[in-house]
Order: C-alpha cells, then structure tokens, then sequence
C-alpha cells in the first residue's frame, strides 16, 4: 500500500468492519488442535528488528510451528548480530527501511513483529496496523506517553491483534495473580515496592557524558531510518547495537526495560490506570542526556472502584536497595545480591513477594507460605505461552494477553516515569485531561514534535 493511500485504509476498513478472522475449528477442521501447521496454514511474519532480541523472538515465534517467516527488515543487515536470521531464512527478502518492505510486501504479510530500540516501535507498529497487520511489539510499547494513547486508538479502530512483548504476562504470575485477585485473596493492596538492582550499560557513564559521541558510520547502515521520529545525533557504539536504552531521547532505562516484567499483573488486575503524583525520591548521577546511575521513583495512584489508594515505588541502581520492615529485609538484600528484580505487594492481611517475568508470588514471611498457600485457590498451569498466545490469536483461536489497550496504559506509567527520572521534583498529573500541570516543560515531554518526515504516523 504506497504511502499516500495508507491514510484512506483506517477510514474504509472501519465503516465496514474489517478484519473478520474465522475461528480454526471452522477454518482448519481437525487440523485446529495441531501445532505444527503446514506453511499454508501458518501466519506469514514480517520482522522489523532481526538482531538481538528481534532474533531471540524470532526463534520464539517460530518454536511455536505456527508462523512463516517471509521478510526480514534491519537497518543493519551487515552488522554481525543480524546474520543468524539472514541464513535462517536466505529466501526471504531483505529491507532497511520498514517502510519498503510494507510498500512492496504488503500484500504476503498477516502479522509484523517489532524488535526495534523503544524509540522506533511507534512508526512500525502504526503503519503495520493501518494496513490491516496483526503486530507484536516489543516492551515498552513506545517512548512516548502521546505514541502510546495513539497506538491504543489505532489498535482499537483497525480491530488487528496485538501484543506487547512482555513475556512473563503469559506465565505463571499472570494466571496465578488473576485467580488470587478474583478470589479475594489479593486485595485492599496499598502500598507496591518493586526493585531492579542489576549493572545497567550506562553505569559508570555518569557526569562524563557531556554531549553524544561521534564515530564513523558502518558500511550499509541505514541510520536515518534507526534514528525514527527521534531527535537526530550522530551515530556511536554508544547508541547502536545496544546502548541506546542509556539515552532519554531514545531508550526508558532500568524502568522502562524491567518495569513491564516486573509490574504488568499488578497493574492490571489491581486496575491502577495512571498515577496523579510522581515524585523523584532519588536520581544518583543525574545527567542531562542519560539515565541516572540509581533512581527512586514515586508513584501515587488514587482509590478506584473499591480499591484503597496504593503507592508505588520504584528502586534501581546496583546499591539501591529498598529499605523494608526487618521481617522482610533479609529476604529482598539477599535477592538483590543475586540480582533478582522483583516486588513487595501490601495487600490486607497478607504480605506478598514476586520476582520478574511469570515467576509466582510467594506468601512472607517464608514461614507463613507454607502456612496458607494450600488454602488458597488454584489457578491454570498449562497454558500457550506469550509467542504462542499471539500467533493463536491472529488465526482467532485465543486472545493476546497483553493487547495495546492493557499494555498501553501501563507503559504510560513508564513514560511518566522516565520523566521524573530526566527532570527530577514532583510531577502532577490530571488523569482526566492527561496532562502534566506544575511543570510546562515535562508537558511537552509527553508527546514531543516528530522529526520532520516522519509526521505521517502520527496522523494515522
């Protein structure tokens, strides 16, 4: 679809509803309980992002049997890191540009997966669902609060299946918290400290990053379309491949990395939605370009429904270890020094501590878990996992677990965030009109001015 008609797309599949997938059992007869599918029968998958976590995704995807892989889009397909996926796949074409590979493939892809650095998830996920392609796209959703509120609504109005990459919200912890919240047992929760206490690229930078390196460009590499919507600076090793996540203007941090594994379930079954306060408690090293070496981050969420008020408060930096009731103190130094990043929920009556991803909650102290646990409701334990759960999704045989309308309101909590962490103080925000009021600048933080060219995808 050339770029001049993509606008159109949005408006015609939506006054006729568009998108209409039948289940397998009518589809694919006796072959809907098989998962391994032949190719005609699989989802032809687009990649944006082949290296890194874009090929360990892909390794995901295709473990499950039920994709194709048909293209491959990097803006740096002679760098090392991107060449398992070329000899994987050494007939599916290759692109830099995502926006020449849905130009000139449109038409043979069902579903597009991004793996790209934060900043470049918007345009690809917005332009894969204006043209009627299920996405998957990597955690966070995107880098802006303003990205994310329009990918929810494209989401919405195009009716494709999406997932964000946060994989642990198909594990263990996701079933486990649904049952223990529906059943009462987790409830009345008001207070949230969640950690992440691992070495981060950036530590060490600190006050010696005065402004962004320079360094020559490699042969081939498409930097114009890597740098995205972004603001633009030169290319470095210290952004590409794999330290772009210490830059404000292009990564979200510690917070923005671990946060979506670590607070996705307690977000959502606790229905937090977005804070009305957010303070920076701590921001060791704190530098104009990149992320702090240590942050404590406040978040205030009001009561909803009938839940309590809660606050939540984020730890990260190798030493910045939250301070915790004696009874639970050795607990969490213990696992900060095995580098476990995990949480502390006060809920009423019980104490609960989880680690990342789908690991399940445990019951504290230790003692009381044994105590309890077996009064406490079971929940499923065999289940498609996150991969799975998204390609199912797109044949219409199961609902993503983490679409944009659950994981988009929570990666705004990231968003918000990330920006106490760049300015520091408090920040006040109005969850009625979205926005920052005691602090006009940190305003404009929340849905910056694109790039000039890039201002498409922000009207899609």
């Amino acid at each position: 679809m050339p770029h001049s008609t993509r606008r159109s797309f949005i408006k015609k599949s939506s006054a006729v509803g568009a998108f209409t997938i039948l289940p397998s059992c009518v589809a694919l007869g006796d072959q809907a309980n098989t998962k391994t599918r032949a190719p005609s029968e699989r989802v032809n998958l687009a990649l944006v992002g082949s290296g890194g976590k874009g090929n360990r995704n892909r390794l995901a995807m295709l473990d499950t049997g039920l994709c194709n892989i048909v293209a491959l889009c990097d803006v740096d397909l002679k760098g090392k890191h991107t060449q398992d996926a070329q000899k994987a796949h050494p007939t599916a074409p290759t692109f830099t540009d995502f926006r020449k590979m849905m130009d000139q493939m449109g038409s043979q892809i069902d579903a597009v997966m991004v793996s790209t650095p934060d900043h470049a998830h918007f345009a690809a996920g917005m332009l894969a669902m204006s043209m009627g392609k299920h996405v998957w796209v990597e955690k966070p959703l995107a880098h802006t609060f303003g990205q994310v509120e329009r990918m929810i609504d494209l989401a919405a109005r195009s009716g494709v299946v999406t997932q964000m990459g946060n994989q642990g919200h198909s594990g263990g912890n996701y079933f486990q918290f649904k049952a223990w919240t529906e059943a009462g047992v987790i409830k009345d929760v008001t207070k949230i400290t969640a950690y992440m206490n691992k070495y981060r690229r950036w530590h060490g930078w600190g006050e010696s990053v005065a402004e962004y390196p320079i360094e020559q460009l490699p042969d081939g590499m498409d930097w114009d379309t890597w740098i995205n919507p972004s603001p633009a600076h030169p290319y470095s090793k210290r952004l590409h491949p794999g330290n772009w996540r210490s830059w404000f203007d292009y990564g979200s941090g510690a917070f923005g990395d671990w946060g979506p594994h670590i607070l996705d379930t307690c977000h959502r079954f606790l229905k937090l939605g977005l804070p009305e306060k957010i303070i920076a408690v701590k921001r060791d090293g704190a530098n104009e370009f990149v992320f702090p070496q240590a942050s404590t981050i406040s978040f205030a969420f009001p009561a909803r429904e009938n839940m309590p008020a809660c606050d939540v408060t984020w730890y990260d930096g190798v030493d910045n270890i939250p301070e915790l009731e004696p009874e639970f103190g050795d607990i969490i130094r213990d696992k900060a020094a095995a580098k476990k990043p995990g949480k502390i929920i006060y809920a009423k009556d019980i104490v609960l501590q989880g680690d990342s991803h789908g690991d399940v909650l445990q019951v504290l102290p230790n003692e009381k878990h044994a105590e309890v646990i077996e009064s406490f409701p079971e929940y499923s334990k065999s289940n498609s996992n996150h991969w799975e759960n998204f390609l199912l999704s797109c044949k219409g045989e199961e609902e993503t677990r983490s679409p944009f309308r659950v994981s988009g309101p929570l990666t705004q909590v990231f968003n918000l965030g990330v920006i106490a962490q760049r300015l520091g103080g408090e920040i006040a925000f109005d969850r009625t009109t979205n926005k920052i009021t005691n602090n006009d600048f940190a305003c404009t933080l929340l849905d910056p001015e694109p790039r000039k060219g890039w201002e498409e995808f922000y009207t899609l």
